[in-house]
């Protein structure tokens, strides 16, 4: 039998940060739990953070994952936005890592791929094949529908992931 591995996914944003939970058994996905965790727009960013963090702590702690999966940042024009989207993707790693989950990160074009079949989609095709891919889901946001893409992803991606997660320790070691 094929032992069953829980997978979070985040979709990293610093006014929304999706997240989504699968369990993949074999070839088999199946949905567990999907949320946003939401910041305070009138707080300061230290406190917005901290929302964020104590969110994502708490769906970690409730949800027990055995992995975690990250969308990569893309720059945009707006250096300011980048920046404060680094800082949540900053939370989005940092919060799996003190659980002690390994945390894999996927561009969006690749998780785009994987999910709908091209690099390149809207948020519309997403939800679909998401709908498709795990009947059972319930999102409340396109950024947890997000998170449950990048969740699928790694379910198919995580070998090659974790491959490389083991050389760059590897290099780091010596």
């Amino acid at each position: 039998m094929a032992e069953t591995i829980r997978i979070i996914g985040i979709d990293p944003g610093l006014r929304r940060t999706g997240w989504g939970v699968i369990d993949s058994v074999g070839n088999t996905l199946r949905f567990v739990a999907a949320g946003t965790v939401v910041s305070d727009a009138a707080r300061d960013l230290a406190s917005r953070l901290k929302q964020l963090h104590d969110g994502l702590a708490g769906v970690v702690h409730s949800s027990l994952p055995q992995e975690a999966a990250v969308e990569a940042t893309f720059v945009n024009r707006d250096a300011t936005a980048t920046l404060k989207l680094g800082q949540a993707r900053g939370i989005a790693m940092l919060v799996p890592a003190l659980a002690g989950l390994p945390v894999a990160e996927y561009a969006p074009n690749q998780v785009k791929k994987t999910v709908i079949g091209v690099g390149h989609g809207d948020k519309g095709q997403i939800r679909m094949m998401v709908s498709m891919l795990l009947p059972r889901a319930r999102f409340d946001s396109d950024d947890a529908a997000d998170a449950l893409a990048i969740a699928i992803c790694h379910a198919h991606h995580r070998g090659a992931a974790a491959l490389a997660v083991r050389a760059a320790e590897k290099k780091a070691a010596g």
